[in-house]
């Protein structure tokens, strides 16, 4: 079966059919060992009522009138409706009740041979009674071979009709709730074919409370990651092909120009060309970093990172000044260290040589703060200079760079568990201020 809800209901089906099959073969058993117990107490029964009824009556050698008076004194003694017969098989005598009872529907006679050869008779009703259900004719030791059961359960037919009928019922009810389940599997699997064909912005329906529908949320958060970080890299791809382009063509019009230039400008395109190898080798770098960071979304390692002693350390390299509290923080110190950076590149390239890092405690988190006295940032823009290849209008050339440092540096933060934002700076110029869960 290829199909999974026949799977669950023929399973189903199969332990439904064993354990009513099992159940039957129980009962059956059991009724069988109630029934040899109720014949063996019967014959006991019956065994000492016909001891003491020999002993009381007149013996074969009495009149015939003489025996019948005897066996009818009995039955009114006993309650019971007796009958007695010769050795021969004649009826000798028997009491009112038998005869009125032998008239009823349901009722025989049970035959006891006696040690003198007669045979003392018993009328009683074919299948079992219960006890206080006799009418006045009824002995007060009545006899009670099984426990109440309609008759024909104790052949074993009514209880296969019973449990056939369970059975039935319960596999045509467990039919439409193992449907229900699977169906609900089966649109969780299309919603996947659907995905996997190319329809990143389709979502499958989360409709319940139980582990199908933890599976089809999963899969919709899932689905959400998934096609962000394919969009983020296909934006990723589209900018940066275009921004390959500007420093290859300069490169190759560098090239091309070299050959037949005059010795006093080779110097100048050499440097040329130098410089645009480094922007295509830091753009292909920051392409990566920004790959492996939306791919990797668990840090590869944890370490106690000092940030004042690793923004001096950065800050040495732009001649920036450094100011602020020892604070430490937990992660990865290479990310960290990029992150820092890139705020301190991207002061030197837009702010002006005054630049100015604070480290300092914000109550339970850390911040650094990397400030310049550049033209500043407009408000509405703050927020968009986050994102990857984005730059301010006029920036575009504008000392190198091609837009990935600081939505680097916003991946970083958030990896890490912070943010990082833009503000202005009194007297003129930006604050970008990084915050970062801080350690005891």
């Amino acid at each position: 079966m290829k199909s999974l809800y026949l799977r669950i209901y023929a399973t189903v089906v199969v332990v439904l059919f064993l354990f009513a099959a099992l159940s039957g073969w129980v009962f059956q058993r059991h009724m069988e060992q109630e029934r040899a117990r109720a014949q063996s107490l019967m014959a006991e029964r019956m065994a000492a009522w016909a001891e003491l009824i020999q002993r009381s009556l007149p013996g074969v050698s009495a009149p015939p009138e003489d025996q019948a008076a005897g066996l009818r004194e009995w039955s009114q003694r006993l309650r019971l409706p007796l009958a007695l017969d010769d050795a021969q098989g004649q009826r000798v005598g028997e009491s009112d009740s038998y005869v009125r009872r032998q008239s009823e529907e349901g009722m025989h006679g049970v035959a006891v041979r006696l040690e003198d050869g007669r045979t003392l008779l018993v009328m009683r009703p074919k299948g079992p009674m219960r006890a206080g259900a006799a009418n006045a004719t009824a002995p007060p030791l009545e006899i009670l071979p099984l426990p109440f059961v309609p008759p024909e359960w104790q052949s074993g037919v009514g209880l296969l009709i019973v449990l056939a009928v369970l059975f039935i019922a319960v596999s045509a009810g467990a039919l439409p709730v193992v449907r229900r389940l699977t169906r609900r599997l089966e649109a969780l699997k299309l919603g996947v074919d659907q995905f996997g064909a190319g329809a990143l912005n389709h979502r499958v329906e989360v409709s319940g409370h139980d582990e199908v529908a933890a599976v089809a949320a999963s899969f919709n958060v899932a689905a959400s990651r998934i096609e962000a970080l394919v969009r983020a890299h296909q934006s990723l791809l589209a900018n940066a092909s275009h921004e390959l382009r500007s420093p290859l063509a300069r490169m190759k019009m560098a090239v091309s120009m070299l050959e037949d230039a005059p010795p006093a400008r080779r110097p100048t395109l050499k440097r040329e060309i130098d410089t645009n190898v480094a922007e295509l080798d830091a753009l292909v770098e920051e392409v990566l970093l920004a790959s492996r960071l939306d791919a990797a979304q668990t840090r590869e390692k944890s370490e106690h990172i000092d940030l004042l002693g690793l923004a001096a350390e950065e800050a040495a390299n732009v001649d920036a000044a450094v100011v602020g509290d020892s604070v430490n923080v937990v992660g990865e110190e290479r990310l960290v260290r990029r992150a820092l950076r890139n705020l301190l590149e991207n002061a030197r390239r837009y702010g002006g040589s005054e630049i100015q890092v604070v480290t300092e405690r914000v109550g339970n988190a850390a911040q650094v703060r990397v400030c310049d006295r550049g033209p500043g940032v407009p408000e509405a823009l703050r927020e968009r200079i986050f994102e990857a290849f984005y730059r301010l209008p006029g920036h575009a050339e504008q000392a190198g760079g091609v837009g990935l440092g600081l939505s680097l540096v916003k991946q970083i933060a958030e990896r890490h568990g912070g943010s990082v934002r833009c503000e202005g700076r009194d007297g003129g110029g930006s604050c970008f201020v990084l915050t970062l869960p801080s350690t005891a």
